[in-house]
């Protein structure tokens, strides 16, 4: 069965960071685009980032761009997110995902349960 397990979330003060990670398993690891949406409370789904496997591209929301990184280490199935310079806005439950049709378009077949991330003023 495809899993994957995100953890890492918190609560930190505006300005600070959090490392997001995503443990997977059940599949070919490097076959495929993983990445991070988002879902805020009253708040549609919102991609963030995706690294394509195969190729090393990653891929990123505007609102992310130049305060997150994704990375990812293939001898952990393990997927990153380095969150710096958090906003209040970028309180939300993160969840990892597996690419549907389009890691560049944030399109996500299948996800893991969230983790919860505060980002306090």
């Amino acid at each position: 069965d495809v899993q994957l397990q995100a953890s890492g979330g918190g609560l930190v003060q505006a300005g600070g960071s959090l490392r997001l990670s995503c443990a997977a398993s059940g599949f070919t690891f490097d076959d495929y685009g993983i990445g991070w949406f988002r879902q805020a409370p009253g708040k549609e789904r919102e991609g963030v980032s995706c690294i394509d496997i195969r190729d090393g591209r990653t891929y990123y929301k505007d609102s992310a761009k130049g305060r997150f990184t994704i990375s990812n280490d293939n001898a952990k199935n393990t997927v990153y997110l380095r969150m710096n310079s958090l906003k209040p806005e970028d309180t939300a439950v993160y969840y990892c995902g597996i690419e549907g049709s389009s890691c560049q378009e944030f399109d996500f077949g299948s996800w893991g349960q969230g983790t919860l991330d505060t980002v306090s003023s």
